[in-house]
């Protein structure tokens, strides 16, 4: 019975983990896609700087602001119902992009992109919290990342690919109808616990007391969360080093490559993929190294230290030759992903239970800061912009970019400054005496 009972168990917690995990590569795909295509939606929509910003930063707008609903809903209606229900979203948000003629319905298809993909990653991080055991949370956690990031990959040189032999359009309708088959697998296939299959909790399995329920309003939860000192500090780096890698990844590194430094949209394109791929690989070991050691604060400090000092070359306008440029984009990768330590750490320092509303309360940061950057930067360089078009898109300057770049940059440094107070948990939960 027990074999069977493991057996079971082995093969529900991978075919769920599985179908949430895909669907949160899509939310990094639609998250970096604009970077791939920001020519291609200039000249379809004839749009400024701070235009093609607002359009990106529509999807991370509507992610923040779901953010926090997102944590209560996993932790009270659960995994299933939620992912499945914003697949479908999502998916209807992609064929309204890709069919839009006009940038305020593109906007319409990017904010319903935003509110289906958000409720991916909290929903899989509450997936690992109960599927995996306590001591695995860091490497499942990192895991998570490194897939979630082949997302992002294929918003880059496969998608610039892409575009070259079909359109943006054609590609973004066929990205909805796999999101919309996503949702009704999810629906029927994925279990959001063991005890929704009627299997035993991890804990339980191993002879140990299960992790107890929250008793009372989900209101307060969420409250107990808030109020709790020890979550705050994860929210800076979020907002600062998530932001700014998001918001260069994401839209202003391939402009940014091609206009300064006279790279081909391949070849930037090229280098987006490395920093995505150093970042993703990166999570994972982070969080293998964490969950080694039995400590979370020296390797996030660490890695978002190395973040920082990768952004100097960048906004005192170093020009590199291509092996150190592609060197310096790695080691940019590499150092960002120190900050998806902090979902660790601030699980463990609010009750098991809570842990889709603790981690919701942070991540909000990292989507709010690229919510503000993309259209902030965009804003920026419009302002020194001396009027040169090329094919119907704004070319900047070096200058321009400076400017905009050195914006980033203080966001990520006020993250290393917000990494420095957080909790060190020990890679255990645990109560935070005098702070809740």
């Amino acid at each position: 019975m027990t074999k069977h009972i493991h057996a079971r168990m082995r093969r529900l917690r991978w075919t769920s983990y599985t179908l949430v995990a895909v669907c949160y590569m899509l939310a990094f795909f639609h998250r970096m896609a604009p970077a791939a295509i920001s020519g291609d939606l200039q000249r379809s929509f004839l749009a400024s700087g701070t235009a093609l910003g607002a359009l990106a930063a529509a999807y991370f707008y509507t992610y923040a602001l779901m953010q926090i609903p997102i944590g209560v809903m996993a932790d009270t209606l659960g995994v299933r119902k939620i992912v499945a229900i914003g697949a479908l979203v999502a998916g209807t948000g992609s064929i309204l992009f890709g069919l839009s003629d006009t940038l305020a319905l593109a906007s319409a298809g990017r904010v319903l992109v935003g509110l289906g993909v958000s409720a991916m990653f909290i929903s899989l991080l509450k997936l690992n919290s109960v599927w995996f055991h306590d001591r695995h949370f860091g490497t499942v956690g990192g895991l998570s990342i490194l897939l979630g990031n082949l997302g992002s990959v294929l918003a880059s040189a496969p998608l610039v690919w892409a575009v070259t032999i079909t359109s943006w359009r054609s590609v973004f309708v066929a990205v909805g109808l796999f999101s919309l088959l996503l949702g009704v697998l999810v629906w029927f296939l994925v279990h959001s616990h063991p005890g929704e299959a009627g299997l035993p909790t991890m804990r339980e399995l191993e002879g140990k007391e299960a992790h107890p329920r929250h008793h009372g309003h989900w209101y307060d939860g969420l409250l107990k969360v808030m109020k709790n000192r020890a979550t705050w500090p994860g929210f800076w780096p979020n907002l600062g080093i998530g932001g700014s890698l998001f918001a260069f990844a994401g839209l202003w590194a391939i402009p940014y490559l091609h206009d300064v430094h006279g790279m081909e949209r391949a070849v930037a394109a090229n280098h987006t993929t490395l920093l995505l791929l150093s970042f993703a690989a990166g999570a994972l070991l982070s969080g293998m190294l964490s969950d080694r050691l039995g400590r979370r604060l020296p390797v996030i400090v660490g890695g978002i230290a190395l973040y920082v000092l990768c952004w100097l070359p960048l906004v005192l306008g170093w020009h590199m030759p291509p092996g150190l440029s592609y060197l310096l984009f790695a080691a940019m990768g590499l150092g960002a992903s120190g900050f998806t330590l902090t979902w660790a750490s601030i699980k463990e320092v609010n009750p098991p239970a809570l842990s889709g509303m603790a981690t919701s309360v942070i991540n909000t940061g990292s989507f709010l800061g690229a919510a503000i950057l993309q259209p902030l930067v965009g804003w920026a360089m419009d302002q020194g912009w001396d009027g040169r078009l090329l094919a119907g898109a704004r070319v900047y300057s070096e200058l321009n970019y400076q400017i905009g770049l050195g914006i980033m940059l203080g966001f990520a440094a006020a993250g290393l400054l917000g990494a420095l107070a957080i909790h060190e948990t020990n890679c255990n939960y645990i109560t935070v005496s005098g702070r809740k």
